[in-house]
């Protein structure tokens, strides 16, 4: 008897040990199935099949950056520079195709060639120039970016025809995206698991001195894995940008840091000699369905960063749980260890099958709210301007008695474009979209007529696509104002400095064009300077105070908004509203401040709220079927000190 109590017992001890064995070597997969369950359960919208391939598209650019990213963490080393090398090899692209009449074949052979340089570039760096690869990967990340910036001197480039397919579907369905995550996830397996050079990965992040000792050419190896690297951001930033038609000197900005966190999540480690392609796949898939299933939720995009650090956060905990219990390392397996990883993912998958079908009950014959709903991405909300369309957007909303669910872009092109996606699958009745760019959120707009979806621009159109509305204030003629404004001001003559906009953006470029078009009636004016300060407040102190170094004599400053305008008052100190007159952009509450306080001259005002508020009031009309205005123009005005008191804005 006290023998079988004692099986019973060991018994009972090694199913226990088993499954949680099981759970810690799986546990990005355990991870993967759990949330495709809670986002079952939460969202009636989650589960379907053009938000599952949604999914697909969305994590795919991810994806295929940490495929290359993962030869370099298994080795022990960082990659910080592949969303600017991603950028840099589609400006190539686009620049060398549509420019210069370069074949299309060719133009792509370049933009692979530009990542494998700047790969080879890093390599170089740290094998014998023995930086940290931190540093030199940092480096890269810079002057990767600066060089897609002055390729395309800050604007985006249309991508050709033929490449742009990339960012299509194949049979009316399957995203092109998702197959070539696909085909370079098997490549990237086959690499780390069936060639020398993927078993000296294992080996140099194992134990670097020890492969050398080995006789392991370590310098040569650390040159070809980073060179791997970036021909898999050069692919990454190929389907990007196919998916935004146009190349986009910003884009894939902070892409990086997702890149090393899908590895992370997928079980590689940090300090080297472990890690799958297999893993840094369920990573990139974990982070799309996380923003995914949020976005679906309604879920703040503020609370959303936090979400996801929490995620990394808990990977890396659980990677150092897994060694402390002597789970099974992820550098490979036998063939036997292959046999039960195949058999564990199909487990898996059964089980997710048969949970999220039983939670699909929840949802089937589930009233729908009796409140039309509507979606609202915005550019960003780091902006006093766009925040100020979304408080108006949501009074009329609320008012109205429209459920509506608002999105930041961040001022990320390509993250705008998934939560459009994720709006047209999702049961929303209307979208309303303030783009970040004008051509890159023209696919997805696209997607949204060809569901029947009623889509109204606010602020910003959207080219080569159909929208049902444009509520907007004219940029141009904004822009012309403001040179009108500080003309006027200067009496026709004296130097002035000018700070523009976030580099790519349609804003940017439209006031800059109104800018110089309004000038053109002052030719005593003159402009002693420009340079972007990114609509921010920060970047417009460091600018303007840098501009003084060189231009003392400056006699007024014309800001792109009033963020950066509010940064050049700062700068100027007691300048500002005596001997400098400064107009600004936008109209926000802290410029209206300042105009009273008589630090800035004038704020070329939009009316946000007002462009929030008619952009709801007509997407309510679209979803009803109601006509609508092609174009409904909010009329901007000059607020000076004069007639401030009286403005609301």
């Amino acid at each position: 008897m006290a023998t079988d109590t004692l099986k019973s017992t060991s018994s009972a001890d090694s199913a226990t040990g088993g499954l949680r064995r099981l759970l810690l070597d799986n546990g990005a997969l355990t991870a993967l199935i759990v949330l495709v369950i809670a986002m079952s359960a939460l969202s009636g919208d989650f589960l379907t099949t053009d938000n599952l391939l949604n999914v697909g598209v969305q994590a795919a650019v991810t994806a295929v950056l940490a495929f290359g990213v993962t030869f370099v963490i298994v080795s022990a080393g960082i990659d910080l520079s592949v969303g600017s090398v991603a950028a840099l090899s589609a400006t190539v692209l686009a620049w060398s195709a549509t420019s210069h009449g370069v074949p299309v074949l060719i133009a792509v052979l370049l933009a692979v060639v530009t990542g494998i340089a700047a790969g080879l570039v890093n390599g170089f760096l740290i094998a014998y120039g023995k930086l940290p690869p931190f540093i030199a990967t940092l480096a890269m990340l810079s002057v990767a970016r600066g060089l897609s910036l002055v390729i395309s001197e800050g604007s985006p480039i249309a991508f050709p025809d033929s490449v742009s397919h990339l960012g299509d579907t194949l049979g009316g369905w399957l995203p092109v995206p998702v197959l070539v995550m696909v085909v370079m996830g098997l490549l990237a397996a086959f690499v780390l698991a069936r060639t020398y050079i993927g078993r000296s990965m294992y080996a140099i992040g194992g134990n670097e001195e020890a492969a050398r000792l080995s006789g392991l050419r370590v310098k040569k190896q650390k040159l070809a894995i980073y060179a791997l690297s970036g021909v898999f951001a050069a692919v990454a930033g190929v389907v990007l940008a196919a998916r935004l038609s146009s190349a986009q000197p910003q884009a894939a900005d902070g892409y990086e840091l997702d890149a090393i966190a899908a590895v992370v999540i997928g079980g590689a480690s940090l300090a080297g000699g472990t890690g799958k392609a297999s893993g840094t796949l369920i990573g990139a898939l974990i982070l799309a369905v996380l923003r995914n299933g949020l976005n679906l939720l309604n879920v703040s995009a503020f609370w959303q960063q936090v979400v996801i650090g929490v995620v990394i956060a808990l990977a890396v905990l659980l990677d150092t749980l897994r060694r402390k219990a002597g789970a099974t390392p992820v550098a490979g397996a036998s063939q036997g260890g292959k046999g039960r990883q195949a058999a564990t993912y199909g487990l898996a998958a059964v089980v997710t099958v048969a949970i999220v079908g039983a939670t699909s009950f929840l949802h089937n014959g589930s009233s729908s709210t009796a409140n039309p709903k509507v979606g609202l991405s915005l550019s960003t909300l780091n902006n006093p301007f766009f925040v100020q369309i979304r408080s108006g957007a949501q009074a009329e909303a609320k008012k109205l008695g429209v459920d509506l669910t608002v999105t930041d872009a961040q001022n990320d092109a390509s993250q705008q474009a998934n939560q459009l996606q994720n709006f047209t699958s999702s049961s929303l009745g209307a979208i309303i979209v303030n783009p970040v760019d004008s051509d890159a959120a023209s696919n997805s707009v696209k997607a949204a007529d060809k569901a029947k979806i009623p889509v109204i621009a606010v602020d910003r159109g959207v080219n080569k696509a159909s929208v049902d509305a444009l509520v907007a204030s004219d940029n141009v003629a904004g822009g012309e104002l403001a040179a009108k404004t500080i003309g006027e001001k200067l009496g026709g003559k004296g130097k002035i400095v000018i700070l523009q906009g976030q580099a790519g953006t349609s804003a940017a470029r439209e006031r800059a064009q109104g800018f110089a078009q309004g000038l053109k009636a002052y030719p005593g004016i003159q402009v002693v300077a420009q340079q972007p300060a990114d609509f921010d407040r920060t970047k417009g102190l460091d600018v303007m105070s840098n501009l003084l170094q060189a231009h003392p004599d400056v006699q007024g400053v014309i800001a792109a908004n009033d963020e950066m305008a509010l940064g050049a008052i700062k700068a100027l100190g007691s300048k500002a509203g005596t001997s400098v007159s400064v107009v600004g952009f936008d109209g926000t509450p802290d410029g209206l401040n300042a105009v009273k306080d008589g630090t800035l001259y004038a704020s070329v005002a939009q009316q946000p709220s007002q462009l929030g508020k008619i952009a709801v009031d007509n997407a309510l009309k679209a979803l009803e079927g109601k006509k609508v205005e092609e174009t409904i123009k909010v009329p901007v005005k000059v607020v000076t000190e004069e007639n401030v008191a009286g403005f609301t804005g």
